[in-house]
């Protein structure tokens, strides 16, 4: 049955919405999609939850010299956010529902490689020191090196596959609510933003940041930041929550982690500041982002 033909028989507009979705033209997941998500998912719990605890505990212990511990802290603890969502896309039923999660890390691991390379001279393992931060940075190079075009050559590899028959979602279409999305707009843009100011011209922009960052720190975050907005922003364009589920699990859970590193060391924090300011409503959008949705789709599968 077409979408016009539901509508007409009296099944309304919620009908007409899901076959359209259904019958929508969609991508098989590709397995190497699937691979590498799981494989940086493993990376970033370990790498994360080594970088956040160490920056919580007041050691900036990052691949490269940090003047102060938040900054690397921030990094692993979005990293361990992440992880959730990334576990969650071998459970995902098309390429429709994943891109919103593995596009933003495709800019994460691309963004990251290109600031290991931009900022060299400051990898702990070009200036020397303690013996366990440059094995880390020795690690961190070729890690984030291989990882980077792997994660490009699987994009590439995924949209190699024909787009026919009919969608797999799996599952009944579940429309963004119409009042969230001027939000999300806000919300994505802000993140986006952001991480453009501090990739692109991180002399100015991280003088914003409310604590003391250099040139690496203010890119580093600034990826981070960037690939949240094209994630919000992604996510607004799908306008299905059942095509979000991923995404879904990995927002709040990057918005608690951070804020839990940010509460550990609040008084290296200007909290007075605009940036501060910023940085909270940011985070909290996100958090109340992850949670709605979630709600939301449990409600629709309920009904």
């Amino acid at each position: 049955m077409t979408a016009r033909a539901a509508g007409r028989d009296g099944a309304g507009p919620a009908a007409a919405a899901t076959a359209a979705a259904v019958s929508a033209p969609g991508r098989e997941l590709s397995a190497a999609v699937v691979v590498l998500s799981t494989v940086v998912a493993v990376v970033s719990l370990g790498v994360g939850s080594f970088l956040a605890i160490a920056g919580a505990a007041g050691y900036a212990a990052g691949a490269w010299v940090s003047p102060e511990p938040l900054s690397p802290g921030l990094v692993g603890a979005a990293m361990v956010g992440v992880a959730p969502g990334l576990f969650a896309l071998g459970r995902a039923d098309s390429w429709e529902e994943a891109r919103s999660l593995y596009l933003p890390l495709v800019v994460v691991l691309v963004g990251l490689s290109a600031v290991t390379l931009l900022n060299a001279g400051t990898l702990r393992v070009a200036v020397g020191g303690p013996l366990f931060p440059v094995l880390f940075s020795l690690g961190w190079v070729p890690v984030v090196g291989a990882l980077a075009p792997a994660s490009v050559g699987c994009l590439a590899a995924q949209y190699r596959r024909p787009a026919a028959g009919p969608s797999r979602t799996g599952s009944a279409p579940v429309p963004i609510p119409a009042w969230s999305r001027p939000l999300l707009a806000v919300l994505g843009s802000g993140w986006l933003g952001v991480g453009a100011g501090l990739l692109f011209l991180p002399g100015f922009w991280g003088a914003f940041v409310p604590w003391t960052v250099n040139r690496a720190d203010a890119q580093g975050l600034g990826v981070w930041a960037l690939s949240l907005g094209v994630g919000v922003l992604g996510s607004l364009a799908e306008g299905d929550l059942a095509r979000s589920r991923p995404a879904l699990r990995a927002v709040p859970a990057i918005a608690v982690a951070c804020g839990i590193v940010l509460a550990v060391r609040a008084p290296d924090v200007a909290w007075g500041s605009g940036g501060a300011v910023s940085l909270l409503a940011l985070l909290g959008g996100l958090l109340v982002t992850g949670v709605t949705g979630r709600l939301l789709l449990a409600r629709a599968n309920r009904s």
